[in-house]
């Protein structure tokens, strides 16, 4: 499911960024509040997240993602959308948080224009780190509506310092590492609240998971379903 940037009424594939700190001992999570004009789930405080852009699906990385992870994203995806993905949620952290996730090394030919702030870093985008862990639709009638892919990834995978945000834009307010039982005390949207559950679960292990749960609502009806190892059937 794709669309233009133009058109707000189509769904959009999206990704969504987990990052565990401490996840052994003291769980803890990277959220930001949105601001209270945002379009999309204003005020709420949400996950380091956001569309695919069109050139994302040819950024070079320097790592793909976990095969299991990739296979799963093959759900009659357009060719190209585990690159573009994992480009998107790399690029996503870095703009909304200011963390990089990459390896170093010189960008391959000429750097995209949003791209240029992450290059001067002296890494190149990685995806090795990132776990699919939860997939979610939008439901209808919705200002946005996104076909966002969470990613879970493991603090100890981020190369700057955690507690640094200042390259980070002004989408999120507020960031903050939120240990992960009290992050329900925040103002969250509910497709967080349900996220943060397979989180809290997958906490102690670092492992891709087994099967990752797919929250799909349409016009007719909300379904969980769950994403094995293998491309969904083109009729789904």
């Amino acid at each position: 499911m794709t669309s233009t940037p133009q058109d707000k009424t189509a769904v959009r594939n999206a990704a969504t960024v987990i990052v565990l700190r401490d996840r052994m001992d003291n769980p803890a999570i990277l959220m930001g509040q949105r601001g209270a004009k945002a379009a999309f789930m204003p005020n709420k405080f949400v996950f380091p997240g956001g569309a695919v852009d069109p050139g994302d699906a040819h950024i070079p990385l320097a790592a793909p993602l976990p095969k299991v992870c990739h296979d799963r994203l093959e759900d009659n995806a357009p060719k190209g959308m585990q690159n573009a993905l994992s480009a998107a949620a790399v690029r996503e952290l870095w703009e909304e948080t200011g963390l990089v996730l990459g390896k170093p090394g010189v960008w391959p030919g000429d750097t995209p224009a949003d791209w240029q702030s992450f290059a001067r870093t002296g890494y190149i985008p990685s995806a090795e780190a990132l776990q699919f862990v939860f997939r979610a639709l939008t439901p209808p009638g919705r200002p946005r509506r996104f076909d966002a892919r969470f990613f879970l990834v493991d603090a100890g995978a981020i190369q700057n310092d955690l507690d640094d945000f200042t390259d980070a834009c002004d989408e999120l307010s507020h960031l903050q590492w939120i240990p992960l039982k009290e992050a329900r005390k925040f103002d969250l949207p509910f497709i967080t609240e349900v996220v943060l559950a397979e989180v809290a679960a997958r906490a102690h292990h670092v492992e891709p998971p087994k099967s990752v749960p797919f929250f799909r609502n349409n016009e007719e009806e909300s379904l969980f379903l769950q994403l094995k190892g293998y491309p969904m059937p083109e009729h789904y």
